[in-house]
């Protein structure tokens, strides 16, 4: 591979541009591999960034992510149907915070922290 040098002053600086990637926002499940793979796999981090391949794991992740979460939650609510949402509602909302923490934890396990 050969380089392009543009001089400036008495400094050959290298002609490198990175190339125009679709600008879209990170979600939580994004967010939070990006964060994993700074803190404990550098390598891979460094490697992605230098390919330009970052954004687009991380986006997958978010997509598979969020994906699996709704797949979860109906396969959940199938398995343990939550109580009446007219008569109790308390005990709605905590069943369905307490599904979600299950998902979630097996999202962090198998797709996040990996």
């Amino acid at each position: 591979m050969e380089l392009n040098y543009t001089k400036n002053g008495d400094y050959l600086i290298p002609d490198i541009q990175l190339s125009v990637q679709e600008q879209k926002p990170l979600g939580k499940y994004g967010r939070m591999r990006r964060a994993f793979l700074q803190e404990n796999n550098t390598l891979l981090y460094n490697h992605l960034i230098l390919t330009e391949k970052l954004y687009p794991h991380l986006w997958e992740i978010q997509e598979t992510a969020t994906a699996r979460m709704e797949q979860m939650m109906a396969e959940l609510l199938k398995a343990n149907p939550a109580p009446d949402k007219k008569s109790n509602q308390m005990a709605w909302v905590q069943h369905m915070n307490m599904l979600k923490a299950q998902a979630e934890e097996v999202i962090l396990a198998e797709l996040i922290n990996s």
